[in-house]
Formats: structure tokens, sequence, C-alpha cells
């Protein structure tokens, strides 16, 4: 049953999701789309884009850009973006705040800048001409990382509120992100949940994991998208409708091993139980 009080949940566009998507549209809410998968499209694919569209909320996510990075963003990369969101016409797009590439070196994969007024400056850039050239501003992620960025002189929350509060963008919260960098290196995930600017929230990311161990014995939570999101994380969805008030979009995103439609349906169900759970603490 769909949600009544403004909160919408919904899935991941993939491939292999697609058929049971299309056949449950009374429990999906919206999708989320994969922009980069897109940016070659032929003109059938971006029509069946727009059929799509045409039956539910879709949202577009990036995860090229490198939109957190003193480097200014190429802007040949969003002029794909501005097409395919002319094309498309999404209800809104995203990206991560990482850094991809440096130097004419890519480094394969969404990296944390370190820490700093600089690249908080950067990014803030960054987004301004996103802005500029899509014609809207994205909602940046916050992202997961192995490694404390070295040089950092401000703590993740600090340096996430710097780049919304002087962007003027949105916070497109990755739940289990924010968990296993709590974990990771030592922080209380709740606290760092608080920390942020939850006024700011639009989106939510609900995602899962795995430990991987280090030659020394070390642990890291790995963020993977192919694992069901963990008692923690649903913990944290109840914490955040308890705090922020507004109406928020929670996506479940699942990159592989996936499971049975009807899992991931009920996935969203928790969701909306457990985010309503949230807003009942909050109305008490």
């Amino acid at each position: 049953m769909r949600q009544l009080s403004g909160d919408r949940f919904g899935l991941g566009w993939r491939p292999a999701l697609a058929a049971g998507i299309l056949a449950h549209l009374d429990r999906v809410d919206l999708v989320e789309v994969i922009a980069d998968d897109c940016f070659k499209a032929s003109s059938a694919g971006l029509r069946s884009l727009r059929t799509l569209a045409a039956q539910l909320p879709v949202v577009l996510h990036g995860v090229s850009l490198g939109l957190a990075s003193t480097v200014p963003v190429e802007t040949s990369r969003l002029d794909r973006m501005a097409r395919l969101v002319d094309a498309v016409r999404p209800e809104s797009w995203s990206e991560h705040l990482a850094f991809v590439r440096g130097g004419g070196v890519e480094i394969g994969h969404l990296a944390a800048p370190p820490r700093s007024a600089a690249s908080a400056g950067g990014a803030c850039r960054n987004l301004a001409t996103a802005r500029r050239i899509v014609g809207t501003m994205p909602a940046v992620e916050n992202i997961a990382t192995l490694i404390d960025p070295p040089a950092s002189t401000m703590g993740e929350a600090a340096w996430i509120g710097a780049v919304i509060g002087g962007s003027g963008a949105g916070l497109l919260l990755d739940l289990h992100n924010l968990y296993a960098n709590a974990v990771n290196f030592g922080l209380v995930p709740s606290r760092l949940l608080a920390a942020l600017p939850l006024d700011r929230v639009g989106q939510v990311h609900l995602s899962g994991g795995h430990w991987i161990e280090a030659p020394d014995g070390t642990r890291r939570l790995l963020d993977d998208h192919v694992h069901d999101p963990p008692p923690e994380v649903w913990a944290l969805l109840e914490e955040l409708g308890r705090l922020a008030p507004q109406p928020l979009t929670v996506i479940l995103e699942r990159d592989g091993a996936y499971p049975a439609i009807d899992v991931l349906l009920g996935q969203l169900d928790t969701a909306r139980a457990v985010l309503s759970a949230g807003r009942r603490q909050a109305a008490a």
C-alpha cells in the first residue's frame, strides 16, 4: 500500500528487476535510473525511458562527475547529463560527493577527497557549474570510504554541511554509507546522523555490504549493494524519521545477487513501517 504521509519508497532501476517492477507498479512509488548507463542510449532507448517516466516518477543518479574536487568538473560530462535530463524529464537528478579523477587519471571508483575548506569550496563551485549547465541543482550523496581521507582538516559531517550550506544543494543521505564510515572509524552512527544537515535531506538510499579483513587483522565494512540492509541501517532510518519531519523519498539500491522481487518489495514495506515508526515517535 502506498504511503499517505508524503514519504515515497522506490527501487533502483536495473535490467534484472525491470519486469518485476513493472508488474508491481502499485507497490513502487518511483525508480532511480543510473544516468551514466543512458548517456549513449539510442533514440529507442530514450523513448523507453520516457515511457517509463510516464508510468511512475523517475529520478536520475550520476556516478562519474567527480564533483567533490578542487579540479573543475568537466563540462563535456555535464553536457551529457543536460541532454539526458532534457530528453527524459526526470523528477530530479543527483550525484556523489566524490573525487574520481585528476591530472587526466581516472581512479576507477568513488573516493573521498581530503575534507577541507578547499575541497568544500571546489565542490560548491562545481555544483554551481552543474546547475548552470544542466539547469537544476543535483542532490549530493555522502559516500563510503575504507580510509580516512589524508590531509583532512574537517570531520565528515562538518565537511558535508559546508558543501550543502555553501551550494544550496539538497542531501541524498545514504544510510549504509553513513553506517559504514561510522563503524570503520570509531564513530557512533546515530551521532554522525544527528550532526548532518538533516533539514536538507530529500532522498535516502538503503543498501547493504559485507565485512572485509586486512592482512593485519583489522576489519572494514565495505558498501557493496549486493547484500540486504542490516538492522543498524533500519534503525538509522527510524531515527531519521524522528529527526527529519519533511517528506522523504527512500530508494532501495541493489546492484547484484538479486533476490526475488517479492523480497525487495517486502523490504520496501519494511522501510515504510520503519520510517512511520520514527514519525510516530516524533509526533509523540
